[in-house]
């Protein structure tokens, strides 16, 4: 027997607990310090339309045996699984879309576990406890749907059982083939991108600037306001930009998860002018905030792509996930890879409508997918990476 509960704040649990769930492979932004602190920061509360309700499982013995990071949402901001349409639908049809269930990392369109469970326990039968206990949470509270952005196979599959719905996206991601250096990685594109991938790198190196990597506890503790003001100029420069992070979570991050990150930084002379925020764990580099207060010729792409695939090749790094969006990274080796999310919508009407719709997005995902592996700008025979 089991007992599921909801828990309002993570700190209820022991961070040992939760990240021995999380295990040394999974994913970083599960570990409890990043969730906690974006709890502790006051980015993820009820005010902010993040309401935690965590799920915790445990075993007769008490032992923390399964959980996911649970959210009741009352809006659809900071997702990147886009549902506003369905929103919109459900108002049309006087349906109440808000606040909804949410299992999902807040602002982080990373993929990864999103149903944890303890190492040697029965998966599968935890699986399903949790796909249940999701559907229970969303009709006792007479909620209009479940969301699990982002999931693993396993989990989509244990899911779809329950009735929840798939929905197919895809990511521009990095992978490693077994490159030697940047250059080696550079000569497994087509003549015309090479050439320009280094001229790039060359008008940088013109303009006297200099990029710096810092990984853990290299990373100087001044450069974490560097990077929330760096975060927030990018916000401020765009007109549908959102600040979700504080200070306050910048802080709490250089105390408790620096083991896990990695900054990369642009120098003019000695003086940071861009630089961006990455996590790294389990031989996987994320790319998550960029920023500048100088704009110069091809910065981003030289401190965003360039500067962190050199290291990912040179850390031994096996994949690069830079985040959401941006064909433009097709043009940099960065070639589409599938995603998941999955969907329990209660109201059948709703339900039926969405399915609909994902039948029609899935073909185009593939469409769109299949094209651009036949176009990547890397040689065919090393398309993937694997």
């Amino acid at each position: 027997m089991y007992e599921v509960r909801v828990v309002a704040r993570l700190s209820e649990i022991a961070r040992l607990e939760w990240n021995a769930l999380v295990g040394a492979d999974g994913s970083p932004f599960l570990e409890w310090d990043w969730l906690v602190s974006l709890e502790e920061s006051g980015c993820v509360t009820r005010e902010s339309g993040w309401l935690p309700q965590h799920l915790a499982v445990r075993d007769q013995q008490g032992r923390l045996v399964a959980a996911c990071p649970l959210y009741l949402k009352g809006h659809s901001m900071g997702e990147f699984v886009f549902d506003h349409e369905w929103a919109a639908a459900a108002q049309r049809a006087g349906i109440a879309y808000y606040p909804k269930v949410l299992v999902a990392v807040p602002f982080t369109p990373a993929t990864g576990s999103r149903l944890l469970t303890a190492a040697g326990a029965d998966r599968p039968a935890l699986l399903r406890l949790l796909s249940r206990a999701l559907r229970d949470i969303c009709e006792r509270n007479d909620l209009s749907s479940v969301h699990v952005n982002f999931c693993r196979a396993d989990e989509a599959a244990a899911l779809r059982e329950d009735g929840f719905l798939e929905r197919a996206g895809f990511q521009y991601q990095w992978q490693n083939a077994g490159y030697a250096t940047f250059d080696d990685y550079l000569e497994h594109f087509r003549s015309k991108r090479r050439n320009q991938i280094r001229r790039e790198q060359r008008e940088l190196a013109v303009q006297e600037v200099t990029i710096d990597v810092r990984v853990g506890d290299d990373i100087p503790d001044e450069w974490f306001p560097l990077m929330f003001d760096f975060y927030k100029a990018t916000i401020d420069k765009l007109y549908w930009g959102r600040q979700y992070l504080s200070p306050e979570f910048f802080e709490l991050l250089r105390r408790r998860f620096k083991r896990n990150l990695c900054f990369v930084v642009a120098l003019e002379k000695g003086v940071p002018i861009a630089g961006t925020f990455n996590v790294q764990k389990a031989g996987v580099f994320y790319g998550r905030y960029w920023g500048a207060t100088k704009e110069l010729r091809h910065l981003h792409f030289n401190v965003c792509y360039y500067a962190a695939v050199a290291h990912c090749i040179a850390s031994g790094l096996q994949r690069f996930e830079p985040g959401a969006g941006g064909e433009f990274k097709t043009l940099r080796g960065f070639d589409p890879q599938p995603t998941t999310s999955m969907h329990y919508v209660r109201e059948p009407r709703l339900a039926a409508a969405i399915e609909r719709f994902l039948v029609a997005e899935r073909r185009e995902v593939d469409r769109v997918v299949g094209w651009m592996q036949q176009n990547s700008e890397l040689k065919p025979t090393d398309v993937g990476g694997e």
